[in-house]
């Protein structure tokens, strides 16, 4: 049985130590209304008492509904300071923008409202000398399913040791309400969109092949194609090193 207790009061003293290094005096993260956000809010929260969670809806219907509201009912249970920053207008205006000088992909269009949360984020964090904290998971990491300079860009992250399966449990033993814990994974980039449709394998499938190292073949085969085609993702940027 893991002893959750224990690894909360770790995991609590690993933020408060980063904190305290950096000068710092509080901590932002994205209040998405998700799993991962709800952890590390709730964790941050534990840590610090100065944290707030910005809730940032960016274009999509969804934003406005059950992530907003889920990210509202996180806030209030675990009484974390809430704040709404919309990005819609400012995601339009971006498209509408660059869209004169090229023809936007619509992988370029779905990786824009990340990017534009990590700038709010930083934009709220040198403000009020803050540390962002990050919220992605190992699953998410392995597969390379984050945005790069988005959701990938953060000071600190207290969770990234965690699978999904692992982010489940840990929110139980903490009292999350069930619409987080049992609601479709889903950055939200566009309507309908779930991580595990986009994706093509489970969640589940993924924690399985990271935890014991086998899973079906189908499955390996798509994890290993993510895996590898998102390598680039989990290094600092090429540079130049001279001539041997």
């Amino acid at each position: 049985m893991r002893n959750y207790e224990l690894e909360t009061q770790r995991r609590i003293e690993f933020i408060q130590d980063v904190v305290r290094s950096a000068g710092a005096k509080g901590i932002v993260f994205g209040n998405s209304g998700g799993k991962d956000s709800a952890l590390v809010g709730i964790l941050c929260k534990m840590a610090c008492i100065n944290t707030v969670g910005i809730i940032m809806p960016c274009g999509s219907k969804r934003n406005y509904e059950s992530d907003k509201s889920d990210a509202e009912i996180i806030a209030k249970k675990f009484d974390i300071s809430s704040r709404v920053i919309d990005l819609s207008d400012v995601k339009d205006e971006f498209i509408r923008i660059t869209g004169r000088e090229t023809q936007l992909s619509d992988s370029s269009i779905a990786n824009i409202a990340p990017r534009l949360r990590m700038t709010t984020l930083y934009a709220v964090a040198l403000s009020e000398n803050r540390l962002v904290a990050g919220t992605g998971n190992k699953s998410e990491a392995y597969m390379g399913y984050f945005t790069k300079w988005g959701d990938g860009a953060y000071d600190f992250n207290p969770i990234a040791d965690l699978t999904v399966t692992e982010i489940y449990e840990f929110l139980r033993y903490l009292g999350a309400p069930d619409s987080i814990i049992k609601k479709a994974p889903s950055a939200g980039l566009f309507e309908g969109q779930t991580d595990e449709s986009e994706m093509g394998v489970t969640y589940s499938s993924i924690d399985e092949f990271l935890l014991t190292g086998t899973t079906n073949e189908h499955d390996k085969a798509i994890i290993e194609r993510f895996h590898n085609s998102s390598e680039h993702k989990r290094k600092m940027p090429i540079t130049y090193g001279g001539l041997i």
